[in-house]
């Protein structure tokens, strides 16, 4: 619409300040304010009934066809999507639906079996840190006590 910056705003709010007079300049900026308002909401409808006449007029699916045949490849893509999206909702009590869902199982004992042997991995770990750093502090204490003896 109008492209206005603050500093514009600012001088048009100055400008109207000196001319208009600080006691009109609340009732101007509500007149305005409406105005505005009114324009923003016949645009809309506007806009709104275009796009209906233009979904009335089959507009969208030409659209979708030109697009189809401008990117054959994504279109493509697309359908493999719908259709394996189409098979991701199983009959539970079919035997894929089954299948699937032993899979799920097995899945989160793998991930849970994982996660363990990885704390178990960092538990050793930080004791062997540990056993270091205590070997460590015996030394250095060592150290000062031949420091301090000497």
């Amino acid at each position: 619409m109008l492209d206005l910056g603050w500093a514009e705003i600012l001088l048009i709010g100055i400008f109207a300040l000196i001319v208009i007079g600080p006691k009109e300049l609340p009732g101007v900026f509500r007149a305005v304010g409406r105005f505005v308002g009114k324009a923003r909401g016949m645009a809309r409808e506007f806009s709104r009934a275009m796009n209906e006449a233009a979904d009335e007029a089959g507009v969208k699916d030409i659209s979708k066809g030109l697009n189809a045949a401008a990117n054959p490849l994504k279109t493509a893509a697309q359908g493999v999507k719908d259709t394996t999206t189409k098979f991701m909702d199983l009959d539970p009590e079919s035997e894929t639906g089954k299948l699937a869902e032993k899979r799920a199982a097995d899945g989160a004992k793998i991930k849970a079996a994982s996660a363990r042997a990885a704390a178990d991995r960092k538990l050793k770990e930080a004791e062997a840190a540990r056993e270091a750093a205590e070997k460590a502090e015996a030394e250095l204490a060592e150290v000062q006590g031949k420091k301090d003896d000497g």
